[in-house]
């Protein structure tokens, strides 16, 4: 009876395994269809499901190579349960950034987050990348959002843009004379449709020599429909005397609201005359000139770029005699403000009238002794000067006076303008906020960064990027935002560092400094790696594991045919274990001298005793 029984139990169960040998290619291709057919529904999930809502569900942008772009999503809970959503982003080739990741909303509750993409600075004019936004709930349930960034280095066809054009200029009602100072007054007009913002006129020409401003004139904004009139004071060089024509490039550089850049060239000709006279059957008069020095910056520089409140620089000067006799006794006053006492003759000060509030001299006051500079001659200057750190980031013009006489006891004063630029570039610091340890060899390693503005100013900074030569570093990119003085933010990234020595750690911050031009801050870090360490635990086959573990005979295939019936029918299926040798305990109190205790590893079969 018990024959027959077991007969037909293994006759049972030899056609189960037959079945389940067919069945099972059936069920898995069924359940990869399944699969197949879920992640398709993901992907093309409808904007709005049962208990969700996400908007908008399309969006598209234009921005400028480099720039950063921010979309705003609202997402709903419609059903009457609190829900958790997942908030992930895909299909997307431009590093693109969520600031919320998950979600915990009540019944009816709204919730918004944002999701920022940077347009690469060597994107093409057209180039685009579709972000997809999907949100999952812990269902399976999920709604998507295509999110367009077009890049665009100028407004596409039917997009209103600036257009700034020169209306009209005027060099004065008379020709000019070699030698003579006069005003080139430029009337430029926006004939567009959009303002123009940050306008920067420069005039160049090798005949005139600009004077005050350094030849640099700056307009905020212009308006569409609206001109304005720039004016720049000129200097016509003594090389045109005998032409009669002469030319001043204009070059006009200027932004449109969103930020891209346009240029401009205009050329302008300027009439002169002979400073001689005659008519009828009179002789012409030989001229015979002013007889006047004339005093302009040739070039100028500093040792410190950029300046920031509190630098201390070194401004160095080039002063040309452009004139045709020699100046005198010549004293440069920083700030301008001066005066000449005609009865004395001795270059006075314009005391409260000299503007120093943005740069002070340091090492001396703002006079400065130069002597005697001969006709064409050049005299280098070297001032050092200090950025007041109440001043704040912009375009400072600094005025210079000289002060002089022509050799016959006749005072001049010549006032010359130069421009000096003042950043506020922020003071961060990279660094570990606990100690990262020893890192081994091909064994990831977690990377505790902290990055804290040390500044005054809040510090608006991009994309932290981490990256090393000798390893590979994962959760490596990351947006800081607003970072307030004294403030810090982390990022835990990944290090699986491919050889042993100091691995060097490049972390760069990308930002926009305060004249809309993108700054990178880089830092180094050094950590240490060494080689992976291996345990030399005993294992069975060991001198010490030959010893205690004895040796088991390999399983025959009837032994594990009856242990797999003695499962099925509920009875102890477990494979034959080692038996140890039983183990001679010493008296008490008497403990061998060569037996040592020792902590017990994973794998190590624990002392006696």
């Amino acid at each position: 009876m018990r024959k027959s029984i077991a007969t037909q139990f293994i006759v049972i169960f030899s056609l189960f395994l037959l079945l389940g040998l067919n069945v099972l290619p059936v069920w898995a291709q069924s359940a990869g269809g399944v699969a197949a057919v879920t992640d398709e529904a993901v992907l093309n999930a409808p904007a709005a499901a049962e208990g969700i809502e996400l908007t908008p569900t399309q969006a598209e942008k234009s921005a400028v190579p480099g720039s950063l772009v921010t979309y705003q999503l609202a997402v709903k809970n419609t059903g009457n349960d609190e829900i958790a959503v997942m908030i992930q982003v895909s299909d997307n080739l431009w590093q693109s950034v969520l600031n919320k990741t998950n979600l915990t909303l009540a019944a009816g509750q709204s919730e918004q987050f944002a999701l920022h993409v940077t347009v690469p600075t060597n994107a093409a004019s057209g180039a685009s990348d579709t972000a997809t936004v999907l949100i999952t709930l812990a269902d399976g349930t999920a709604v998507s959002a295509a999110l367009t960034t077009k890049a665009q280095t100028s407004p596409p066809p039917g997009v209103n843009r600036p257009l700034v054009v020169m209306q009209s200029y005027s060099a004065g009602s008379d020709a000019i004379v070699a030698g003579q100072e006069f005003d080139m007054v430029v009337r430029l007009l926006n004939d567009g449709q959009s303002t123009a913002s940050n306008l920067i006129v420069v005039f160049e020409s090798a005949e005139f020599l600009p004077r005050d401003t350094g030849g640099v004139r700056a307009v905020a904004s212009l308006a569409a429909g609206k001109s304005t009139e720039v004016r720049q004071p000129l200097l016509a060089s003594s090389s045109l005397a005998g032409t009669n024509i002469a030319k001043v490039s204009v070059k006009l550089t200027y932004n449109d609201p969103a930020g891209a850049s346009y240029s401009e060239t205009f050329t302008l000709t300027v009439n002169l005359r002979s400073a001689s006279y005659g008519s009828g059957a009179y002789a012409t008069v030989t001229p015979t000139g002013v007889q006047r020095p004339r005093l302009v910056v040739d070039a100028y520089s500093t040792d410190v770029d950029p300046l920031q409140p509190g630098s201390q620089f070194t401004l160095d000067l080039e002063v040309r005699n452009l004139g045709n006799t020699a100046a005198k006794s010549v004293t440069m006053v920083l700030g301008g403000g001066a005066s000449v006492d005609v009865s004395s003759g001795t270059p006075q000060p314009g005391g409260g009238s000299g503007d120093l509030t943005n740069f002070a001299p340091l090492g001396s006051s703002n006079l400065i002794f130069l002597g005697d500079i001969e006709t064409g001659a050049v005299k280098s200057i070297r001032q050092q000067l200090i950025v007041n750190v109440t001043t704040n980031p912009g375009a400072y013009p600094l005025k210079l006076s000289f002060v002089y006489n022509d050799g016959k006891n006749i005072n001049l004063i010549d006032d010359q303008v130069i421009t000096l630029l003042v950043y506020a570039l922020p003071q961060v610091e990279v660094s570990f906020y606990r100690d990262p340890g020893t890192f081994f060899v091909n064994q990831p390693n977690l990377l505790p960064l902290q990055v804290t503005n040390l500044g005054r100013k809040t510090a608006v900074l991009g994309n932290l990027r981490v990256t090393a030569q000798e390893a590979e570093i994962s959760n490596n990119v990351m947006l800081v935002g607003n970072l307030e003085p004294g403030g810090y933010f982390t990022l835990d990234a990944m290090a699986l560092p491919f050889n042993s020595g100091a691995l060097e750690i490049t972390v760069t911050i990308n930002y926009t400094d305060d004249f809309n031009q993108p700054r990178t801050i880089i830092q180094m870090l050094v950590v240490d790696v060494a080689e992976a360490e291996l345990l030399e635990t005993p294992f069975p086959g060991s001198e010490m594991g030959a010893e205690m573990m004895p040796e088991l005979g390999a399983e025959t295939f009837w032994q594990k045919v009856v242990r797999f019936l003695k499962g099925l029918i509920g009875l102890d299926s477990a494979p034959p274990q080692p038996e140890f040798p039983p183990l001679e305990m010493p008296p008490d109190g008497m403990v061998p001298d060569e037996f040592e205790y020792r902590e017990v590893l994973p794998g190590q079969v624990k002392p006696q005793g």
